[in-house]
């Protein structure tokens, strides 16, 4: 690890924490982490340059997936999660292998370079917001049915899951559940708690491979930063799950939508300009 690494000069817990909770209610409003919606703030607001922002993201997202896999897998028993057992291994396998590799090239893409990957990533998350909000309500069914093809798309898709966890630093669950909704035609439910289940893995491979290759030894960003922000998000994604019921789901997303579009549109400016 670079020495200017091992220094994280802001002090401000109390702000990074009230900034994780707040991201992660509005995440919890409409049933995600919220970490695209961090990276950005990471980066405008806590002054983290952006391979940094999505290694830290990427440890609290670990951080906060631990804790909602708490609550989420005691309901595994009221979901249909055995019956996508090949496609939960599928992804798996995809995923946790491009998040390794991912992992290991985040280093050798520029910074100039990484503002525009950071900045499209979450222009199409955006768009795939804005997009399920549409469809919600359709009434949609597997198109591989008991398809032999079932198992490669699972890893294919696990590969495109793994790859934008690595380059954004999310858990993916925006990815995952509507793939394993609309691909191989599993029930909300289901979907949602699968979807940690992959996760928690796919976010593990690439912490561990960023902690082999000498990062994550800054203990002020660890103490002052990732600490504090990651029990934010924890306190604010139980209090957003909890307020779910009762929120405008559909509006809040398309909102959300275009404010993740807005701040691509930043870092897209900020990355060119900076170049």
């Amino acid at each position: 690890m670079i020495a200017s690494e091992r220094l994280y000069p802001i002090r401000r817990p109390l702000a990074a924490a009230l900034a994780g909770a707040a991201v992660a209610i509005l995440g919890g409003l409409i049933g995600l982490g919220g970490a695209e919606f961090r990276l950005p703030i990471l980066i405008s607001i806590f002054a983290l340059f952006p391979h940094r922002a999505v290694r830290t993201n990427l440890l609290i997202s670990l951080a906060t997936l631990a804790m909602s896999a708490v609550a989420r897998l005691g309901f595994v028993s009221g979901t249909s999660v055995a019956t996508f057992q090949v496609e939960i291994a599928g992804m798996l396998l995809g995923g946790v292998a491009a998040a390794w590799l991912g992992a290991g090239y985040l280093r050798s893409i520029p910074q100039a370079r990484m503002m525009g990957v950071i900045a499209a990533l979450l222009l199409a998350t955006a768009i795939l917001l804005a997009a399920e909000t549409l469809m919600h309500g359709a009434a949609w069914s597997s198109f591989l049915g008991n398809s032999i093809w079932r198992f490669p798309v699972a890893v294919v898709a696990g590969l495109l899951v793994g790859a934008i966890s690595s380059l954004l630093g999310v858990a993916g669950g925006e990815f995952i559940i509507p793939i394993l909704i609309f691909a191989f035609g599993a029930d909300i439910r289901t979907a949602g708690t699968a979807s940690v289940l992959i996760s928690i893995p796919v976010v593990l491979a690439g912490v561990a491979r960023h902690w082999l290759t000498g990062h994550y030894r800054s203990q002020s960003l660890l103490v002052y930063l990732v600490l504090p922000m990651a029990i934010g998000s924890g306190i604010g994604a139980m209090l957003g799950g909890y307020l779910a019921e009762s929120a405008p789901t559909d509006a809040l997303r398309v909102v959300l939508a275009a404010v993740l579009a807005i701040s691509a549109a930043k870092l897209w400016t900020k990355g060119h300009s900076g170049s």
